[in-house]
């Protein structure tokens, strides 16, 4: 990325300032400024998240914030209520509360005098969440919305659940929070009151998995914050973007079919960032991007071409050998002038005994089962790659060897897919809950299989997530299985191959008991979502500038990090681990002379076919030192289950320099609700 230097505007940064609610509670913000705003006001675009805008995210938000800044805009980055230096308690997502005190921000903002009284709002992940939640109750000054990473459904596409699966990502992103609530304020900002604040979030925070827990079906929990409760609800311009190694790349899609605003989406190679810092590559000039559509919407340039290209833009990957992370992703940029589009072609492929036909060919097939064991899943990846290599899903023939596999013949001509495939499935169970995991990959000549997408389906969810039934043993059941929305291209002589497995483990908790699917191969078919090969020429292909932004501030590493992904099977007692270690290391603040210790591991294991000998424990540990001043957190949080509950554990204890200010445990069962 090049660090620009010279910006139309310059840009004065106040480091810390208080934002005060109207309950009394006072928000941390850092403001990125044109000085010339004192007397010409610009617009306000908001970014407001709990990751600690003094140390976390200062990197990060040093490129960004100043960039916008620098081409006249007041960029205001807010920590939430009980994160960071703000006052308060944090004690989930998207409360009420946090909306609440959004709304007050927004409005805060907009009655600066050096702002023109327009405001955005925009984030990745958290941040972007709460940008179409925001712009959903639609506050008198938000004139659009930037939102990357994120969901319009808190329950069918977020970390917690997937099909009606629950995803070991729910504990890894619980513990996660779990570590950041834990840390206190720096002194440097909060005074003598750090100790009294950091002990009150500690005590008062809770468990957040247990909440996300005792919600395993889509109840009004999760309904609320899910925009796609009533998208007529947003009113203002959306730009919502994502990337293929992402977890939340379907919800582009349904956002732009669901809105009725002006929208455009992006869609690229990338895992969880913003596109400027896009990892795979190829990165782009986002923020180009970004003051573009700023520029567009809040400050009246209708004719800067913000709006002129496609409203989807994706990127067309092309076949890549297996691996478990990439420096770059080979393919093209494509667009489409409109989504949905209607020149892309549903066409089905039907199914036969481990074969997937040529569409409107009749295949002959008796009836198939399978039995999956434990291990599949543990070459799998990350439910969200979070650019932690080797995150990223391998080899799927060893996956290949525990499930139910259809292949097609060598293709003839290239084929391209942009959209998201769906597997319609006749089965039957011969237990009352079962679930089913699909997923497609491009086979190479030398049988080299790389996953492109997949899908989990928990099948007491037949009648939908709001009321989940028990199955009947032997009862045929047809279910749509979508997988993740891909853009991808096969080439020539490679094969198609869909594997159907009855665990996924550790992306998905497996069922209580071992399940066998019986599968009715010629009452299911592969619905592929095709684009034509001369799609390309309509003149829509987006183009992007170079990566672009601030020069980041200066930060020192100290001690190295470690970065560990590590498969082991044991074969005295059958049991099998995956094991990632994310060590950060000590890094060293220059600006504020703190230094920070970040470091993570998870473990998911299992022992021989018993699914309810599943386990997944996580340990963090969380530090800052300034002088003589220490502070520092470690956390544990272990999920077992039996076939009717689920069992946690957390314990989480405090330490001022040595010394141990404050402990706590927490041991809870939860009744497990068709999963």
């Amino acid at each position: 990325m090049r660090a620009v230097t010279s910006l139309p505007h310059e840009v004065r940064e106040t480091e810390h300032l208080w934002i005060p609610m109207s309950d009394g509670t006072r928000l941390a913000a850092r403001l990125w400024l044109p000085v010339s705003a004192e007397d010409e006001p610009v617009p306000g675009v908001l970014e407001m998240i709990p990751y600690r805008k003094r140390d976390l995210t200062a990197q990060r938000d040093s490129i960004h914030h100043p960039y916008m800044a620098g081409h006249g805009y007041a960029c205001l980055r807010v920590d939430l209520r009980g994160s960071g230096d703000s006052e308060g308690i944090l004690t989930d997502e998207y409360l009420e509360q946090e909306l609440l005190d959004a709304e007050e921000v927004l409005a805060w903002l907009a009655d600066q005098p050096w702002c023109s009284g327009r405001t955005g709002m925009m984030g990745i992940s958290w941040g972007g969440f709460n940008a179409l939640q925001v712009a959903a109750r639609r506050p008198p000054s938000l004139g659009a919305i930037l939102t990357v990473c994120s969901t319009d459904d808190r329950y069918t596409d977020d970390v917690h659940y997937m099909g009606g699966c629950l995803l070991s990502d729910n504990l890894s992103w619980a513990s996660t929070m779990f570590a950041y609530n834990s840390c206190p304020p720096d002194p440097a900002i909060v005074g003598e009151r750090w100790r009294e604040l950091w002990l009150d979030r500690i005590e008062h925070s809770g468990l957040w998995l247990e909440e996300w827990l005792r919600h395993q079906r889509r109840d009004a929990y999760w309904q609320h914050g899910s925009i796609n409760e009533d998208y007529s609800a947003i009113q203002c311009p959306v730009f919502a973007v994502s990337g293929w190694a992402d977890g939340y790349s379907n919800a582009v899609f349904r956002i732009l079919e669901g809105l009725d605003v002006p929208t455009r989406g992006l869609i690229g190679p990338w895992s969880h960032k913003y596109p400027h810092q896009g990892q795979p590559g190829p990165a782009i000039g986002f923020l180009q991007e970004a003051v573009g559509w700023w520029d567009h919407w809040l400050n009246d340039k209708s004719n800067n071409g913000a709006m002129d290209g496609p409203e989807l833009s994706i990127f067309m990957q092309d076949t890549v050998q297996p691996a478990t992370s990439y420096e770059d992703r080979p393919g093209r940029w494509v667009g489409e002038a409109s989504w949905p589009s209607p020149r892309i072609e549903e066409v089905h492929y039907p199914l036969g005994r481990n074969r997937i036909g040529q569409p409107g060919e009749q295949l002959r097939s008796p009836e198939l089962t399978v039995q999956s064991p434990l291990s599949v899943g543990q070459f799998a990846g990350k439910w969200c790659s979070y650019n932690a290599p080797p995150d990223m899903p391998y080899d799927q023939r060893e996956e290949d060897g525990g499930s139910l596999v259809f292949t097609s013949e060598p293709l003839t001509e290239r084929l391209e897919l942009l959209g998201a495939p769906r597997l319609e499935l006749s089965l039957a169970a011969d237990k009352p809950i079962a679930m089913v995991a699909v997923r497609l990959s491009d086979v190479a000549p030398d049988d080299e299989a790389t996953r492109v997408s997949y899908g989990l389906y928990n099948l007491t969810h037949y009648n939908g997530s709001h009321d989940p039934q028990p199955l009947e043993q032997g009862q045929r059941h047809t279910v749509s299985v979508q997988l993740n929305g891909m853009a991808q291209s096969f080439p020539a002589g490679h094969r198609l191959r869909v594997s159907i497995s009855t665990s996924y483990w550790p992306v998905a908790w497996p069922s209580p008991e071992p399940v066998r699917l019986t599968v009715y191969p010629e009452e299911s078919s592969l619905a592929l979502p095709v684009r034509p090969l001369n799609a390309d020429d309509d003149g829509r292909i987006p183009t992007f500038g170079e990566p672009e932004g601030a020069p980041p501030i200066a930060v020192t590493q100290l001690e190295p990090g470690e970065q560990d992904w590590s498969v082991s099977r044991n074969l005295v007692d059958s049991s099998g681990s995956l094991q990632v270690v994310k060590d950060l290391g000590v890094v060293r603040f220059d600006d504020i002379d703190l230094n920070v210790t970040r470091r993570a591991y998870e473990r998911y294991s299992f022992t021989g076919r018993d699914p309810n000998s599943v386990r997944g424990e996580t340990d963090w540990t969380m530090g800052f030192e300034r002088g003589n001043w220490a502070a520092r957190t470690t956390t544990k949080t272990v999920l077992t289950s039996t076939a009717t509950d689920f069992h946690l554990y957390a314990e989480l204890d405090a330490y001022e320099g040595d010394v141990r200010v404050a402990s706590k445990n927490w041991s809870t069962t939860i009744p497990r609700d068709h999963i």
